[in-house]
């Protein structure tokens, strides 16, 4: 995400007291008034109902019906038809664009709803099909305009060297966003056992998808995505316009983080980690829909990742322990940090690209939560990961929801709910950056893949130690 991010669009989506459920007096709801809200569900509705009924502690319970409907009150710019099938345009909050893994990300909490809510199941639907429209368009793009036909109107994006197209608003190339896509698409069929979606279009977005990966492997030169932009800081542009020089390996190379900041060594090994496991869950999808030779490139392609990534994808840090290293480039050198934005190093097993009890993971989750990750920060207020692109001193509350989603500790369950209560500055909602001893200072009042994130923590707890919800949080 662009520092630009951090700007509200004018116009944004007005808040208004709208209670969904019995709010305390002195936490009056943060959503739109209904008729303002851009989608509305029943079954979201009944879960934010049902969910609120457990949660004792009343900011907590404030905060969950403010966020977890987020993403449907103020995102869901359109929801329509192309060629008959449906369409819908997903922002990502404060920027009137589509991130494909944004949009994917802010529609996974109500997956598990999805098949009590016809008109949830088009919204899916609708945003698979703008996916795949928009990865036809370019698969290197990580963000799209509603129009198509559109130039980008994004200030940052306006002078970038590199190959836009109409249709496109930001191109920074980012494994993870076509990750994003195929784990959107395959949980959908895995939740409904609906294959409508995935038509000969979807086929020819999922082929391009192997394709792209497969370019990016750099077996035969650097590929054809090239990105150089003018900006103050370094982590918005790629060196010479491809990267600091590597090896090929049999990794898949990324130009940027899933943050949006330029990678230091740009075989990125937490979205490889995701690559290899969104592929065979692509292999899946394909053999289900008929698609047996795309099943079996995505296989193979998948193969070829983990083995890189077995040999190249971790290190030793300076206390001796053996723990996945987080950029390499293939001739040894590599870089240990981890970042709050998912895929991160942290977040894999909630990506399902690992077991959480494995323990070169857990070795990894430690010195990541520790001082040998320099993007870790301790305060008065928050505890937690940050990264390059907020800077010091700022915890993204991302990264201790989703250490929380992958744990059922119930210590760590009560002081993460803790943190996250304490961080949201009087507004009620998820912030990107939070200064570790302020959390008046934060930076993004509408991010709706953290508010999302959130719910779906609380969904979460909910599921598998309710006890922990009928606490309250000093």
């Amino acid at each position: 995400m662009t520092p630009n991010r951090r700007e509200l669009i004018a116009g944004g989506a007005a808040l208004a007291a709208a209670p969904a459920f019995a709010a305390a007096p002195a936490f009056p709801s943060k959503r739109p008034a209904v008729a303002d809200r851009r989608f509305v569900s029943k079954a979201v509705e009944a879960e934010i109902t049902r969910i609120s009924r457990l949660i004792a502690d009343p900011e907590l319970r404030w905060m969950f019906g403010n966020c977890y409907p987020n993403t449907l009150d103020t995102t869901v710019l359109s929801l329509g038809e192309v060629g008959g099938k449906p369409d819908a345009f997903v922002i990502t909050g404060d920027i009137p664009c589509l991130w494909l893994r944004d949009s994917a990300a802010q529609l996974r909490p109500y997956l598990h709803l999805v098949k009590r809510d016809p008109a949830l199941g088009r919204l899916f639907r609708g945003l698979i099909g703008r996916q795949v429209r928009s990865i036809l368009i370019d698969p290197y793009a990580n963000a799209f305009m509603q129009d198509p036909t559109a130039k980008t109107n994004l200030s940052w994006a306006l002078k970038d060297d590199t190959d836009m197209k109409p249709g496109v608003a930001e191109r920074k190339w980012e494994i993870d966003s076509l990750c994003y896509a195929i784990r959107l698409a395959h949980d959908y069929w895995r939740e409904t056992g609906d294959t409508t979606p995935f038509d000969a279009e979807w086929k020819a977005s999922a082929r391009l998808i192997v394709k792209t990966f497969r370019e990016q492997q750099r077996k035969e030169g650097s590929g054809p995505y090239r990105f150089r932009r003018s900006a103050p800081e370094p982590t918005e542009t790629l060196y010479r316009g491809y990267g600091l020089p590597t090896r090929p390996n049999g990794m898949i190379h990324s130009g940027f983080r899933p943050s949006d900041d330029a990678c230091l060594y740009c075989q990125f090994v937490p979205a490889n980690l995701f690559a290899m496991t969104t592929l065979r869950e692509l292999a899946a999808l394909a053999n289900a829909v008929g698609e047996p030779a795309l099943a079996q490139d995505a296989t193979t392609l998948a193969a070829e990742v983990e083995a890189a990534l077995r040999q190249f994808g971790t290190m030793t840090l300076p206390s001796g322990e053996r723990v996945w290293a987080y950029e390499v480039d293939g001739y040894g050198n590599a870089v240990f940090m981890d970042d709050a934005n998912v895929p991160s190093l942290s977040g894999m097993a909630y990506l399902r690209c690992v077991d959480a009890a494995d323990p070169l993971w857990q070795r990894t989750v430690a010195a990541c939560w520790s001082k040998a990750n320099p993007w870790y920060f301790e305060g008065k207020a928050l505890t937690g990961i940050g990264g390059p692109h907020t800077g010091p001193g700022q915890v993204w509350p991302m990264s201790i929801i989703t250490r929380a989603l992958t744990s059922s500790d119930p210590a760590l369950l009560r002081s993460s709910l803790a943190m996250i209560r304490g961080s949201h500055g009087g507004t009620g909602f998820i912030h990107e950056g939070v200064d570790i001893d302020d959390p008046a200072k934060f930076t993004r009042d509408w991010f709706a893949w953290a508010n999302g994130l959130f719910g779906e923590l609380i969904v979460h707890v909910a599921a598998t130690r309710p006890e922990v919800l009928r606490e309250t949080f000093a």
